[in-house]
């Protein structure tokens, strides 16, 4: 019993290490430096269409267009991650930011 007890927290043990790992490893991979140049060129847009409602120069149902766009975008660069090991390549990168730059032309300035 006292066997069965000591395996069971031992096996514990090694999947939190195990757990604690992997999260950091994910952190890495979520700020790696392509993926944060795309997220962050999405942030930024998402700002300035915000301000041009806010602003009167666009309606709310434009920018809800627009949101929408980007969450695309979003999302494609997450698929995009999730099938290289939480990476994207040069091009997957360069194909996300031309999209980025039709949104962009849309906003105005």
């Amino acid at each position: 019993m006292a066997k069965k007890l000591a395996a069971i927290l031992l096996s514990a043990v090694v999947g939190l290490v195990a757990a604690n790992a992997m999260a950091a490893d994910g952190q890495w991979k979520k700020d790696h430096p392509r993926r944060a140049e795309v997220n962050n060129r999405l942030a930024n847009q998402n700002k300035r269409i915000h301000n041009e409602v806010k602003e009167g120069e666009i309606s709310k149902r434009q920018a809800s267009n627009l949101h929408k766009e980007d969450h695309q975008i979003r999302q494609e660069e997450r698929d995009m991650a999730s099938q290289n090991k939480g990476h994207i390549t040069k091009q997957e990168q360069k194909t996300l930011n031309q999209q980025e730059n039709a949104v962009s032309h849309q906003i105005g300035g």
